[in-house]
Parts: C-alpha cells; sequence; structure tokens
C-alpha cells in the first residue's frame, strides 16, 4: 500500500454509486434486505466486497447490526439510515473481518451520536435533559473518533 497513510483506499470505482440495500419491512423491528435493482448475486458480491469479507454469514450479521442502529427514535426502521451507514462502511474500504467490524462499530456510533445530538431540537428540555444529552453525544463523538484512530493504527501500526 506504500506511504499512503489514507484512511480510505481506493475502494471504490470512480463515479461508481456506493452499494444500497432495499428494506421489505417484516415487522416494526425487523426488515430483509435485497438489491435495489434485483441483481442479487452482484449485489451480495459488493456487499461482501464493501463489509471486507467472504462470508455471507458476516453480511447478514452485519445488515441486522446496521438496521437496529439505523432505527428512528419512536419509530421504525430507516432504509436511508441504512444506506448512508452502508456508504460509509463501504468508504472506510475495510480488508477484513476485524477491519469490517470496526467499519459497522464506526457507523452504528456515528448514527447514534447524530439521533442524540438531533435531540437537541426544540430547545432539548430541563437542564438535566440537556446535560444527559450532551454528555451522551460526547461520549459518542470520542468513541467514534477512538475508532477512526484504531482503524488507522490497524492499517499503518502504533503512533505516527
Amino acid at each position: 500500500m506504500g506511504a499512503n497513510n489514507s484512511l480510505t483506499p481506493a475502494a471504490n470505482q470512480p463515479g461508481r454509486p456506493p452499494v444500497r440495500v432495499k428494506l421489505r419491512r417484516v415487522n416494526a423491528n425487523l426488515a430483509k434486505s435485497y438489491p435495489p435493482d434485483g441483481d442479487s448475486k452482484a449485489w451480495w458480491r459488493r456487499l461482501k466486497k464493501a463489509l471486507g469479507t467472504t462470508s455471507s454469514a458476516f453480511v447478514n450479521a452485519s445488515l441486522l447490526q446496521l438496521q437496529a442502529a439505523a432505527q428512528l427514535p419512536c419509530g421504525g426502521i430507516s432504509e436511508t439510515a441504512t444506506n448512508a451507514a452502508l456508504a460509509l462502511i463501504e468508504a472506510a474500504a475495510p480488508r477484513n473481518e476485524i477491519e469490517g467490524a470496526l467499519a459497522v462499530q464506526m457507523a452504528c456510533t456515528h448514527a447514534a451520536a447524530i439521533s442524540v445530538l438531533a435531540r437537541f431540537r426544540g430547545g432539548g428540555g430541563s437542564e438535566g435533559r440537556v446535560v444527559a444529552l450532551a454528555t451522551a453525544a460526547a461520549r459518542l463523538l470520542r468513541a467514534y473518533s477512538v475508532q477512526v484512530e484504531t482503524l488507522r493504527r490497524l492499517r499503518h501500526g502504533g503512533d505516527q
């Protein structure tokens, strides 16, 4: 890989859209993922590549984890949030299941942080609630930062 310190190797061909899913709701907390264009085999290969794996079980588990993280407060699973998480994961270009799991964690942490920050809309509520939300947001954002640094260290070793 050379001396490039970038976290994002050239994972995608220029202009190629990120891998996406369509969701068919099974119940309020679960949806079945399927290809948006109907080409199941090519779509599944792209999901495996995006997650850095050859394991279908790893892809299935990751999609379920992303769905759980992509649930809107007091709402259902968000296809938009799931696809945004997949785009973040694909941009991280994991090379194996360890990096793939970390990229999934990063996407879930990011979604959680943004969800907490969104709760500040409309004033945030009581002082105690604002402090609790601010603390949760700060911890999630710090966790995300640590995850990004961990991915960098996995790829490039040690402190730089």
